[in-house]
Order: structure tokens, then C-alpha cells, then sequence
């Protein structure tokens, strides 16, 4: 839905719809982490390796939602909506705490849409990060070794792939001598 900010198709409604599933997302990772997270603690205290995959694909969707927040905020930054005739005209709540402030302060108060969205958009990704640390601490942590060149070195450490072959011909110094030279085809 990100990619229709800023296109003829952007309008109120589809920024409200993309509020509404970033928070249905961010609840969700919540819930997902909230279920998963005490199960791998109690049995890595019980001295159960953590090998859990279902970890893994959550952490990693997370780590992508939050690059996909980021851009959200960008675009709501660079490409700001009038949302003031879109909440005029929907049935919401009492908005009691509005009154009140219309009250108090005897001025009314017309809320900034696109500033409540990037404060909200970044307190999303502040606990997605906070979601991300506590996982990480359970993700099964790399093998270095595993990654080194070593399959390609040989039994004596040098590289194979580094050695070039040696040509025991009469004529390998005469390689710049090209009617001289010895061709490999005969």
C-alpha cells in the first residue's frame, strides 16, 4: 500500500487504512513475541539448546517491518495529507479530551495528522527494536569458522586456486616471442 503515497490513488482513507495495518502488524509481532519468547526462556533455563526456527522467521519479519516503517515515515514526511476533512466527517469517539482542552485553554486545538503519525510511526519502531533485542538474545548465534576459506586451501594451507601450473616447455621464457612459441594445441 506504500507504494500508492504520493500517486492518484492516494487519498485519506487508504493512509488510514495503512495506520490501521501497521498497528494490526505491530500488535501482532507483539502477541507472536509475547507467546514465543517465554516458552525459549524457560527452556534455555532448563538447559535446552535454542534451535528455534519459528524465532528466527518472526525476528527476521520484524527486522523487514521495521525498514518498511522507516519508509513509511519518510513518505509521510515528504508527502503529507489533509486529514482534517476526512476526520471531520467520521463518526468517532467523544473526543472528550479535546473538549476539555477547548476549555481550558479557550482556543480550539486542530491536531497536526501527519505529525501524530510520525510520532506514533516512531514510537512503533521503538518497540519493535526493543522486540528485536529481546529476541536476538535467543537467535542461535553463527558459526565464524564455518565461513573461512578453508575449503579452498590445500593440505598444506596454501590456496589451490592461487597456484598456477608450472610449464616444464623449453620455450616458457619465449612467451612474448609468439612465432617462436610452442602452441597448446600440438
Amino acid at each position: 500500500m506504500l507504494i500508492h503515497i504520493g500517486t492518484t490513488r492516494d487519498c485519506p482513507e487508504l493512509r488510514e487504512k495503512i495506520r490501521k495495518l501497521r498497528r494490526t502488524c505491530v500488535d501482532a509481532f507483539k502477541h507472536t513475541a509475547q507467546l514465543l519468547l517465554p516458552q525459549i526462556r524457560s527452556a534455555v533455563a532448563d538447559g535446552i539448546p535454542a534451535d528455534h526456527p519459528h524465532l528466527v522467521i518472526v525476528f527476521y519479519m520484524c527486522q523487514l517491518f521495521l525498514r518498511e516503517l522507516a519508509k513509511c515515515s519518510r513518505l509521510v514526511q515528504l508527502i503529507p495529507m489533509d486529514m482534517t476533512g476526512y476526520f471531520e466527517n467520521r463518526a468517532g469517539p467523544s473526543n472528550l479530551g479535546n473538549v476539555i482542552s477547548q476549555i481550558l485553554l479557550c482556543k480550539t486545538i486542530a491536531p497536526d495528522f501527519n505529525q501524530e503519525e510520525i510520532c506514533s510511526i516512531a514510537k512503533d519502531s521503538q518497540e519493535l527494536t526493543r522486540l528485536l533485542g529481546d529476541m536476538q538474545e535467543f537467535l542461535p548465534t553463527q558459526d565464524n569458522t564455518a565461513e573461512r576459506s578453508s575449503a579452498l586451501s590445500g593440505d598444506d594451507g596454501t590456496n589451490k586456486w592461487a597456484k598456477k601450473r608450472k610449464r616444464g616447455s623449453l620455450y616458457k621464457h619465449f612467451s612474448a616471442f609468439c612465432c617462436i612459441r610452442r602452441h597448446n594445441y600440438v
